[in-house]
């Protein structure tokens, strides 16, 4: 089945609240989701994605809106002395061996094996760690730690009104609210290959962020040859006109 809109995520990232509002407010409109591994997210883009969920930072070739910042944690064997502490410091990490200090393991399930091996601690956003659910490991938060930014991204040549109605999706506009300048394509941040952390989050991991060193983007056309190239609202833009409620009509990036 063709999808009107598929959306890749990374791992530690699960876009089940938002895909339950989307069935709910466009039942005709398919929606796919793809799992990418972490350093998969232009391949995707470039496939049969139209905008994916990435870890901060992404190519400056992509369109970013930063959603929230996730926790950094130190992973460590349950009996280890540091277990009973509320938070890690960096001076507590001076006494231990530390496998990998993060932010993002290049292979998250390989250092925890060798945290469960007695080996060491390792440092990795806290959505991470949950995913991989190691019932003989804890996780303790780094105090200090600035943490990961996830982030909503996409290209230029994938820009429609159908990914702005995903965008109005993710920053909680209501079905009936009209879309502000900052929430159409042209006026969203470009992704920034600066520094990978935002400020830190709040509980749980999921603070807000206003952006971080992203800087606005200012309205442009697609990219020459890409699918789907943006054009102004209402002038015939293929592949992205409307059922007839006002609903997207699906698009155009291949089977699912």
């Amino acid at each position: 089945m063709t999808a009107a809109l598929t959306i890749a995520f990374v791992p530690g990232v699960s876009p089940a609240k938002w895909v339950r509002v989307w069935r709910e407010r466009f039942p005709d409109a398919e929606l796919g989701l793809l799992p990418i591994g972490p350093d998969d997210v232009d391949q995707a883009l470039t496939g049969e994605a139209h905008m994916a969920f990435a870890r901060m930072p992404v190519g400056a070739h992509l369109n970013a809106i930063p959603l929230w910042t996730e926790t950094a944690v130190v992973a460590m064997p349950r009996d280890a002395p540091l277990a009973d502490a509320d938070t890690v410091t960096d001076a507590d990490l001076s006494d231990v061996h530390v496998v990998d200090a993060g932010p993002v393991p290049a292979d998250v399930s390989a250092a925890l094996d060798l945290v469960e091996a007695n080996v060491g601690v390792v440092v990795l956003p806290q959505s991470l760690f949950r995913a991989a659910s190691r019932k003989d490991l804890v996780a303790k938060p780094l105090a200090g730690a600035a943490g990961t930014r996830i982030a909503l991204v996409w290209r230029d040549a994938d820009a429609s009104d159908t990914t702005e109605e995903f965008i109005g999706v993710v920053r909680g506009r209501t079905a009936n609210s009209s879309r502000n300048a900052a929430e159409r394509p042209g006026g969203s941040d470009r992704a920034d290959d600066g520094d990978p952390r935002g400020s830190r989050g709040g509980s749980g991991g999921a603070a807000r962020s206003g952006g971080g060193k992203a800087s606005a983007k200012q309205p442009s056309g697609g990219k020459a040859g890409g699918k789907g190239a943006r054009k102004p609202r209402g002038s015939g833009r293929p592949g992205t006109q409307r059922l007839g409620n006002g609903k997207p009509k699906r698009g155009s990036k291949g089977n699912r």
